[in-house]
């Protein structure tokens, strides 16, 4: 969702931003922050329902009635029906799996905040954010299936900025992002963040770049 232009600016945004300011400001773009098999077994569960109803239907069951000749083995039905469900299950699984819009619908939102939340912390510590001289990482975390972000800074960006200006940012950029420019929304959050941070974390002489001044993407 975005090309090599677009890296760019996000880039630059970066090492505009910390030239204001000595926050460590890192960019995360995720293409999804958990598995979300749930929606696979529900789907294959429904479709395997689907597919029992359907044999016990269609399929001929066998005649009692005086006169009648019928010899079809009942064996013969339910095999086909343990067949069918076993098909029905693994196509309805590919299908959650493979399917983005599918795999949202089956999947609670408070799972999706959860799982959000818990891999920006993790990437909050595995990108060395929270390793900085000075406590003052930031992380901008875009996760693009769940369609959510989170603003997460380190000790010093906290007790500098507040919380809830952190929270505030967020909010600007799941705005920005609800229109649609990606790019447009990370810079412009990385411009703001810079600008808020000059003044209660300012950049000072000797002050040395601790952190890589790009775009990090993960699938």
């Amino acid at each position: 969702m975005l090309n090599q232009e677009q890296r760019k600016q996000i880039d630059r945004a970066v090492v505009e931003a910390e030239a204001k300011t000595a926050c460590e400001i890192v960019p995360v773009v995720a293409t999804a922050s958990g598995r979300y098999d749930r929606a696979e077994d529900v789907i294959g569960l429904w479709l395997a329902i689907i597919t029992a109803i359907a044999v016990w239907l269609i399929y001929p069951q066998p005649a009692d009635e005086l006169g009648s000749w019928e010899t079809t083995s009942p064996y013969i039905g339910l095999m086909t029906m343990i067949v069918g469900i076993l098909l029905a299950f693994i196509i309805g699984a590919v299908l959650g799996n493979r399917i983005r819009w599918l795999r949202r619908l089956f999947t609670p939102r408070s799972q999706m905040l959860d799982e959000v939340a818990l891999r920006a912390r993790q990437v909050f510590f595995d990108k060395r954010i929270h390793h900085t001289r000075d406590a003052t990482g930031l992380l901008i975390y875009v996760s693009l299936f769940e369609r959510m972000a989170v603003v997460l800074g380190d000790q010093q960006v906290v007790e500098k900025l507040g919380q809830p200006s952190l929270d505030r940012l967020c909010q600007s950029l799941t705005d920005r992002l609800r229109q649609g420019d990606m790019a447009h929304a990370i810079y412009s959050t990385i411009a703001d963040a810079g600008d808020q941070l000059a003044g209660p974390l300012p950049k000072k002489d000797g002050d040395t770049n601790e952190l890589g001044d790009i775009l990090i993407l993960l699938d």
